[in-house]
């Protein structure tokens, strides 16, 4: 078996980026029953696979819908990934826990 060095850096990267401290932000439109779910899914994957080092915003785009510039929003629920970088987002209620942690980049796509 070779070692693809192309392999190894990824598996460095995902391996550095699972002990860094995690900035999230969770843009919604109101308490919908869509929101409240990414809302729950997202808390569920964060305590399972980044104990104690993530911090979510939950941004209410009825309540501050300027916000929504910053980070390009067109939908909602969104999920950013602010830090670590580079910055990665998620549209949808995050039900797909394999689809979020490769976007998150938890995980090596399959």
């Amino acid at each position: 078996m070779t070692n693809n060095p192309e392999n190894t850096d990824e598996k460095a990267e995902t391996a550095e980026k699972q002990r860094a401290e995690w900035d999230l932000r969770l843009y919604v439109a109101g308490q919908t029953s869509h929101s409240l779910v990414a809302f729950n899914n997202l808390k569920k994957l964060c305590e399972e696979h980044l104990q104690g080092r993530y911090h979510i915003e939950v941004i209410d785009l009825l309540v501050n819908p300027k916000l929504s510039r910053d980070d390009q929003i067109l939908a909602v629920p969104t999920l950013v990934r602010k830090l670590p970088e580079p910055i990665r987002k998620i549209i949808g209620d995050l039900s797909d826990t394999e689809r979020v942690l490769v976007g998150l980049q938890l995980r090596l796509a399959k």
